[in-house]
C-alpha cells in the first residue's frame, strides 16, 4: 500500500482514539473545572464502564446490538451512581482538600481495580460489536490526467469505528448544551466561579459536587463502552486512559472544555498515526514531551486563561 492510503487509514484510527479520549478527558476536565480536585481514580471508572459493558452484554445473550444498547445506557448510569456515592462517602468527609483528595482517589483506584479483579477475573473479555461491516474508502491522487479517484485493495474501515466517532461528537455536543443551555449547567458554572456565594444563594453545593463527580465518571464509562468492542475489557485497562486524559487536560487548559476537545483531537490523532507508522511507546513519549513544552511555554494550556 502506498503512503497516502496508509496515512488515511492511520488518521481514521487516530480519529477513533481521539473520540474516546475526548469523552474520557472531558469527564476529568469537568470535575477539575467545577470541583477543583484531581481525580486519580478517573481511569478506573473508565475500566469499570468497560467491564460492566462486557458483563451486561454477556448476561443478556441476545443479538449483540441489544446487549450494546442496554450496556451503553446501564453501565454509565451505574458508574455515575458509584462515583456520586464515593463523593458523598469519601470526598465530602475530607472537605475536598486537594492533597487529601489525591490520596483518597488513589485509594479508590485500588479499591475499584481489586473489586473488578475479584468479581470479573484477570482475563481480557471481548465484546461483540453491534455491527461491523467493512466500508471501502476512496482515495484521491493526482495523476497525469488530473485528479483521480481510486479504491485501492484493502483500504477500508469498519462501520462501527465510524459510529464511535459520530457518537462521541453527538455526546460532546450534548455535554456542551448541558453546560451552556440548562439550569443545571448554570448552577455548575456558578459553583465553579464562587462556591461560597453559591451557597449563600441557596445552591446545595455538596449535591452539585456529587452530580458533577458522577457525570465525569459517566463520561469516562461511555467512552469505555464505545471502545470495548474494538479493544477488550480487563481490570488493568484504566492506566492509559488516565495518563492520556491528564495530558489532554494539561495541554488544553485546566477546566477548559473547548481546550479539552482540541487537545484530545491533537493527542488522539497523533497517537493513532504514530502508533501505526512507528510504535505506541513512541506515541506516549511524544505526548509526554508535548506536555513538557506546554508547561514551559504556556502553563495555562492552549485555551486556558493565565492566572491573574
Amino acid at each position: 500500500m502506498e503512503f497516502g492510503p496508509h496515512l488515511l487509514l492511520a488518521s481514521l484510527e487516530g480519529a477513533v482514539s481521539a473520540a474516546v479520549l475526548a469523552l474520557t478527558a472531558m469527564g476529568l476536565s469537568i470535575v477539575f473545572g467545577v470541583m477543583r480536585i484531581v481525580n486519580v481514580a478517573h481511569g478506573e471508572f473508565f475500566m469499570l464502564g468497560a467491564v460492566l459493558a462486557w458483563w451486561i452484554a454477556s448476561m443478556i445473550g441476545a443479538h449483540p446490538a441489544v446487549g450494546f444498547v442496554v450496556a451503553i445506557v446501564i453501565a454509565p448510569l451505574a458508574v455515575g451512581v458509584i462515583a456520586a456515592v464515593a463523593d458523598k462517602v469519601i470526598l465530602q468527609r475530607i472537605g475536598y482538600d486537594p492533597e487529601r483528595t489525591i490520596v483518597a482517589t488513589i485509594g479508590l483506584l485500588y479499591i475499584l481495580q481489586q473489586a473488578a479483579l475479584m468479581t470479573f477475573g484477570p482475563d481480557a473479555r471481548p465484546v461483540t460489536p453491534p455491527f461491523n461491516q467493512r466500508i471501502d474508502l476512496p482515495w484521491f491522487e493526482f495523476t497525469k490526467n488530473g485528479l483521480g479517484l481510486f479504491w485501492p485493495w484493502g483500504l477500508s474501515i469498519t462501520s462501527y469505528k465510524l459510529f464511535v466517532v459520530l457518537a462521541a461528537i453527538l455526546i460532546l455536543t450534548g455535554v456542551w448544551l448541558l453546560m451552556t443551555r440548562t439550569r443545571f449547567g448554570l448552577i455548575m458554572r456558578a459553583t465553579q466561579q464562587d462556591r461560597e456565594m453559591s451557597q449563600a444563594f441557596g445552591v446545595p453545593v455538596d449535591n452539585v459536587f456529587a452530580y458533577v463527580f458522577g457525570l465525569g465518571a459517566a463520561l469516562a464509562a461511555i467512552g469505555a463502552v464505545l471502545v470495548v468492542p474494538v479493544q477488550q475489557a480487563h481490570y488493568l485497562m484504566g492506566h492509559d486512559p488516565l495518563l492520556l486524559s491528564f495530558i489532554v487536560v494539561i495541554i488544553g487548559g485546566l477546566g477548559s472544555l473547548p481546550g479539552t476537545v482540541i487537545a484530545a483531537v491533537l493527542i488522539g490523532m497523533s497517537d493513532g498515526i504514530i502508533s501505526v507508522f512507528f510504535s505506541p511507546t513512541l506515541a506516549k513519549i511524544v505526548a509526554t514531551m508535548a506536555v513538557a513544552m506546554v508547561l514551559v511555554f504556556r502553563p495555562q494550556g492552549l485555551v486556558g486563561k493565565a492566572a491573574s
